[in-house]
């Protein structure tokens, strides 16, 4: 299973629950899981990392953009099926305006492209003014779960010391 990370995932991680002063061991799960071909992102949420200007945006360009997949060809033509879904929907024309410049377009895009399980914070909503990445991937039938479950999946193990 290959798991494509939505914004927010690092941008609350950094902020609460794995702070990269103080849990060190969630940042290197990352790298290794990326590592092994488990865990990416893409370039344009690598992008809104680069515009916090903060330690996130430090770890994140000190990587050399291993962990952000490219916006490639094979991704650009799922984008048209991830823009007719959101049109078809009723949402508010603002919001269909904002959702397609945003990562998050291009992370289904992304998520399309290399069947891939979207994990973000985000939960769905019936709303019509703002466009939630569950929702579009609840559509385009594109598999969706939170952090606390990708990390279950995969066994994450934050230890200190012996056992």
């Amino acid at each position: 299973m290959t798991y494509l990370l939505d914004a927010n995932v690092f941008i609350q991680a950094k902020n609460l629950h794995y702070g990269l002063d103080f849990c060190p061991a969630f940042w290197t799960w990352l790298l290794d899981s990326n590592a092994k071909g488990r865990v990416w992102s893409i370039d344009k949420v690598a992008d809104e990392i680069a515009g916090g200007a903060d330690e996130l945006s430090d770890w994140a360009r000190d990587l050399g953009g291993n962990l952000f997949r490219n916006t490639d060809v094979s991704v650009v033509g799922q984008m048209g099926k991830v823009a007719e879904w959101v049109t078809e929907q009723h949402y508010e024309a603002a919001a269909i305006s904002t959702f397609m410049q945003v990562a998050d377009y291009y992370l289904l895009a992304h998520a399309l492209a290399g069947r891939c399980v979207v994990v973000t914070h985000e939960v769905p909503s019936s709303s019509v003014k703002r466009i939630k990445i569950p929702n579009v991937c609840f559509g385009l039938k594109v598999a969706c779960i939170s952090p606390y479950q990708m990390l279950r999946r995969e066994g994450a193990r934050f230890v200190l010391g012996k056992r």
